[in-house]
């Protein structure tokens, strides 16, 4: 059971090619972007603000809202899966939409107590935790846990993942 959630995730974020190539968004229906916020000006407030964006994003994710979900990734996101390898923008949402297509019931939660904040200074923060995926398999629930780091970097006030390193899967 725990190969087969692995190999929805494999291919949800598989590289199609050894290096990832920066490509640029096609024009299409506009998603809105992650929403602005002042810069955190304390470590709690920058937790918060993370913890935030991790909810949102991931609400996406659990909708399977493909283009919501792809909106908190920059242009340049490079995603580093150890399994997978690595990918770009246009990569990661090829893999996003192939895994809810075939996993309609795939859903992910922050494992509880697990979330690490910490600022890199003038860019951003780092985003340190362990989440759990889930779907159904043969009438049965099956899940699985991975380790990630995601790079935000945050522009005029709107945060987006450059980086992101997924693991131990």
């Amino acid at each position: 059971m725990r190969r087969i959630l692995l190999l929805l995730m494999l291919s949800a974020l598989s590289a199609t090619t050894a290096r990832a190539q920066s490509t640029p968004r096609k024009a299409g229906p506009a998603s809105p972007p992650p929403a602005a916020a002042p810069k955190p000006t304390t470590k709690d407030e920058l937790y918060q603000t993370v913890a935030r964006l991790d909810t949102e994003m991931f609400a996406a994710f659990n909708a399977h809202d493909v283009n919501k979900l792809m909106a908190y990734f920059a242009d340049n996101v490079e995603f580093y899966h150890d399994k997978g390898g690595l990918s770009n923008f246009a990569q990661t949402k090829e893999g996003f939409a192939r895994l809810f297509a075939q996993s309609p019931d795939i859903t992910r939660t922050l494992v509880a107590g697990t979330l690490e904040v910490y600022p890199v200074k003038n860019y951003g923060a780092m985003h340190i935790a362990t989440q759990r995926f889930c779907h159904l398999e043969n009438g049965r629930q099956d899940c699985g846990n991975s380790k990630f780091v995601m790079v935000w970097q945050q522009q005029a006030g709107t945060w987006r993942i450059t980086r992101v390193v997924s693991y131990d899967h």
